[in-house]
């Protein structure tokens, strides 16, 4: 399900509808809007401020075809344009500004970027710092104490054998 916004943000202007029930479940549970909403994977605020800018008919057509997707409970096709229409006379009457996704809320889609983007550029100076330091020549070696010896001629004994 996808989560859903702050009802203290909202207000309280879609509790009649959203609370209303639709009738029983097959289980003898009462069903209302917001479960039944949420059970088919739709945010319950966004989808009551979306019929509540519709009109009145289009409200009902779209609310009915939700509450026949339902798969537990048993009403007629008839019955569920009835429930509809009594659901959607509960719905405010005033049109209503169109409500943010909870991540405009949250600003995380604004956050997301910003990371993005710093992200980007601290990749591009870690690289640029990599091909400056693999261009550069090797310093050249200054230490003396590994430089080798003078050759000097050690003087060579003469064979054993020979007499001169």
């Amino acid at each position: 399900m996808t989560p859903s916004v702050s009802v203290s943000y909202l207000g309280s202007e879609f509790n009649d509808f959203l609370f209303a029930s639709i009738g029983e479940s097959r289980n003898g549970m009462l069903l209302s809007v917001l479960s039944a909403l949420a059970r088919l994977d739709l945010d319950p605020w966004q989808e009551a401020a979306k019929l509540a800018r519709l009109p009145e008919k289009t409200a009902t057509q779209r609310l009915t075809s939700l509450i026949a997707e339902l798969p537990d409970v048993p009403s007629a096709p008839s019955d569920a344009g009835t429930i509809a229409a009594r659901l959607v006379a509960l719905l405010p009457h005033k049109v209503l500004p169109n409500i943010p996704a909870r991540e405009t809320l949250l600003g995380i889609g604004a956050m997301t970027k910003s990371r993005t983007i710093m992200y980007v550029i601290f990749m591009i100076l870690v690289l640029g710092i990599q091909w400056i330091a693999a261009s550069r020549p090797p310093p050249a070696r200054v230490n003396n104490a590994h430089a080798p010896a003078t050759s000097t001629a050690l003087a060579k004994e003469p064979p054993l054998n020979s007499r001169q």
